[in-house]
């Protein structure tokens, strides 16, 4: 994994620091950090947990994109 993409994008878009996601969330900065640039991937309720503290799917979270249905 590259990292997720989408993550870093909504941080910055809403012009949030890591410190600041990671005290939100009572995690550490250094796994935010390490989300983002893909040295470590959150468990599926870290997640669950980014996407609603961001309101947006976790799709947007890892790949920056929504999700699109192949027809």
């Amino acid at each position: 994994m590259d990292g997720m993409i989408g993550l870093r994008e909504i941080r910055r878009k809403k012009k949030y620091s890591q410190l600041k996601v990671a005290l939100d969330l009572s995690i550490s900065r250094e796994a935010i950090s390490y989300y983002e640039n893909g040295k470590r991937s959150p468990d599926l309720h870290m997640l669950v947990t980014l996407s609603e503290y961001f309101n947006v799917s976790i799709d947007y979270l890892i790949t920056g994109k929504e999700f699109s249905p192949k027809n």
